[in-house]
């Protein structure tokens, strides 16, 4: 039960579950989070072959970091959007923001 198949599938599910929820979701704070799932699912494929095929164990932990790290930039950033997209507005609604363009 506990095999590199097993994990590298919840991986890949979590990615595939992340773009459609991307492509599904017509609010942005749904697209923040399908972002999310397929960075986490990113992070648990590197997980399970740091565990299972990497010399040097420390390799698939770093670059879990450095996943993390771009996921709270990511949101940061993508929040700020989204409150300066509210205000103008007033509505986090995909299709409302494409009235922006000129």
């Amino acid at each position: 039960m506990n095999s590199l198949t097993s994990y590298l599938f919840i991986g890949a599910l979590l990615f595939s579950v992340g773009i459609f929820g991307l492509f599904q979701r017509r609010t942005l704070i749904g697209m923040l989070i399908a972002i999310e799932l397929m960075l986490n699912g990113a992070s648990v494929n590197f997980m399970a072959f740091n565990r299972f095929l990497a010399p040097d164990p420390i390799i698939g932990q770093i670059y879990t970091l450095f996943i993390m790290g771009i996921a709270a930039a990511e949101t940061a950033i993508a929040l700020s959007i989204i409150l300066a997209l509210f205000r103008t507005i007033r509505s986090i609604n995909i299709e409302r923001a494409r009235e922006l363009r000129g």
